[in-house]
């Protein structure tokens, strides 16, 4: 029986990338190749340019290879905050695209698909987006599907949600390779018993309380449902306990137990979420993320915003741009 070429990986890294998705994705490889005693899976730490990139954690790490240097690879997964570009958009997207007519499979963890969907990969496919960026991302990119999946594979784009996800890919990377029994003592080496189906969705917390929202009674999960879905329009609360057939009175008992907050609260803090993703990883204006969360100025959205959150949105936004900034420059 001939032998299978190996698998060749590569992770492009942009500045502050989240360092878990990195290691969840090469530490199931490496242990696949020592169990099975053969080289199945190669991988290439890819970069755009030579320097060592930093990542969330502060720690550096040395790519292999550029972005306009590499060749071979089956799949290329880019690591990125939702905030990460090319220092150079039109040679570093073109490559992007041109990886792509050459057969390579194109994928993204966490942050990484917003560089994959500004480089118009992502146009007419659907993509896992990773809860925290949700809003932001469809705030970006409206024509693209966003999902609540964990992984998320779509012809040659694969994306997963976090560190977890790609865990998770991993080992479905080497059940599809080596067999459920090898897959299976992988996971075991890394005590991951439980692998996640593709299809299953992110796990979600419940806004200021310990559980998340699989976990609710049904009624108080489709209220959920309504408020997530109506962030731009918000309901009433009275609608709303009409909606999941109940008394005003006693669903605003049943919430504020299973939650800890009063429906109002909470929606508002959920609007309030919605509003700070986009606060911090989009350039929209604070009048445009305002009527986006359903506060027809931006006066009372700040105003909440701060009380929530102890700051300003303007001034959250200004110190996240000059973190970023400290951070490239280091």
């Amino acid at each position: 029986m001939a032998t299978l070429a190996p698998l060749r990986l590569g992770f492009l890294m942009f500045p502050g990338f989240p360092m878990a998705c990195l290691t969840s994705a090469i530490e199931p490889l490496r242990a696949a190749n020592e169990i099975s005693g053969r080289r199945q899976f190669e991988w290439r730490l890819v970069a755009e340019s030579h320097a060592p990139v930093r990542s969330s954690a502060e720690v550096r790490f040395e790519p292999d290879v550029t972005l306009a240097e590499c060749e071979g690879l089956d799949h290329l997964y880019i690591l990125s905050p939702p905030t990460g570009a090319f220092a150079d958009p039109r040679h570093g997207q073109a490559r992007l695209r041109w990886l792509e007519r050459t057969g390579v499979v194109l994928g993204a963890f966490s942050g990484g698909i917003f560089p994959l969907a500004r480089a118009g990969l992502m146009e007419g496919k659907g993509c896992s987006v990773h809860w925290c960026y949700e809003a932001a991302f469809k705030a970006e990119f409206p024509k693209v599907e966003a999902s609540e999946a964990v992984i998320l594979r779509d012809g040659r784009r694969i994306t997963a949600s976090g560190a977890g996800a790609v865990f998770d890919l991993m080992l479905r990377l080497i059940e599809e390779r080596l067999g459920r029994q090898c897959m299976t003592e992988v996971a075991c080496w890394f005590q991951h018993p439980f692998v996640r189906d593709e299809d299953a969705s992110q796990k979600v917390p419940v806004a200021r309380t310990a559980s998340t929202a699989d976990r609710l009674p049904p009624a108080i999960r489709e209220a959920i449902r309504l408020f997530e879905t109506h962030v731009e329009d918000p309901l009433r609360i009275p609608d709303v306990a009409a909606a999941v057939d109940m008394s005003g009175r006693h669903f605003e008992r049943l919430f504020k137990r299973e939650t800890g907050q009063s429906p109002l609260r909470y929606y508002r803090h959920l609007r309030l979420a919605k509003a700070r993703q986009r606060v911090l990883y989009s350039n929209d204006s604070l009048s445009q993320i305002a009527v986006s969360v359903g506060y027809p100025t931006s006066g009372p959205m700040a105003r909440h915003y701060a009380e929530l959150y102890g700051v300003s949105p303007k001034d959250e936004r200004r110190l996240m741009s000059g973190l970023g900034a400290a951070q490239a420059a280091e």
